[in-house]
């Protein structure tokens, strides 16, 4: 497919805005996936997959702006990643034989509880980290696995609810948990991008142009404004944004 002046526009200054939300508050997949639908017109499944080829460069070049600043810590986080890559193992095979235009029907209604889990007691999410919370593993193993499972399947949101089980259950501050979540994900991600590449899912043309603009977006937003002063306050207010624009997209209230 060619593409015209004004598609390639889209498609690179369309990514390079879901890096910056990816870096600060997650679910710019809700950007990418339209893109890759409505602009580049690939089917559902062979978006899902492409989608993970722009995920898999700006989470190593957003990761690289975390590093730098110094807000990740590989130590501390080594049980979550391997949690993580076990329950995307499962969402990836899971979305070989699952059509998620259905579970689009499930994910507007997961996005109506994330609000308001955001809204409800605004300071869990302003506050710095607290690593001394001791969490039982009868609550971490689940979540980390279930995190995990829906990046796998469709990652679409998966940054959203990544952060809500760092900041809520693991006492992160958004903004380490912002740089832990990018780690994370860049991780699982290229094990699900193997898989779904092995099955002849990924349009690497279409991936590889929107990695450009999605790149540069994440690496910009964590080495150069992810310590600007109130950052976290922001972060929050955009993951507010985000979630109540994925609401409205997804029950066809507003279109992009």
């Amino acid at each position: 497919m060619d593409f015209s002046l004004f598609q390639y526009f889209l498609i690179i200054a369309g990514s390079f805005l879901a890096g910056i939300i990816n870096t600060f508050a997650g679910n710019g997949s809700v950007i990418t996936l339209s893109l890759l639908t409505d602009v580049a017109g690939l089917p559902a499944n062979i978006a899902n997959a492409t989608n993970r080829v722009n995920i898999i460069f700006q989470s190593l070049a957003t990761g690289a702006g975390f590093h730098k600043n110094r807000m990740i810590d590989f130590d501390r986080s080594k049980w979550m990643i391997i949690l993580t890559l076990v329950g995307s193992v499962a969402g990836v095979y899971a979305a070989l034989i699952i059509s998620n235009e259905n579970f689009l029907k499930v994910f507007r209604y997961m996005m109506i509880v994330m609000l308001i889990l955001v809204l409800i007691n605004p300071e869990r999410w302003l506050r710095e980290t607290n690593l001394r919370r001791q969490i039982s593993w009868w609550i971490n193993v689940p979540v980390y696995l279930a995190v995990g499972f829906y990046g796998g399947f469709i990652q679409m949101g998966a940054g959203v609810f990544f952060l809500a089980a760092l900041v809520l259950v693991s006492g992160y501050s958004m903004m380490e948990a912002n740089g832990f979540k990018t780690i994370v994900i860049a991780i699982y991600t290229l094990l699900v991008l193997i898989i779904f590449a092995s099955q002849g899912l990924i349009d690497w043309r279409i991936g590889l142009l929107m990695s450009v603009g999605q790149t540069v977006g994440g690496y910009i937003s964590a080495a150069y404004m992810a310590k600007m002063p109130g950052i976290n306050v922001w972060a929050y207010r955009l993951l507010i944004l985000i979630i109540v624009f994925s609401i409205l997209s997804q029950f066809g209230i507003i279109k992009l």
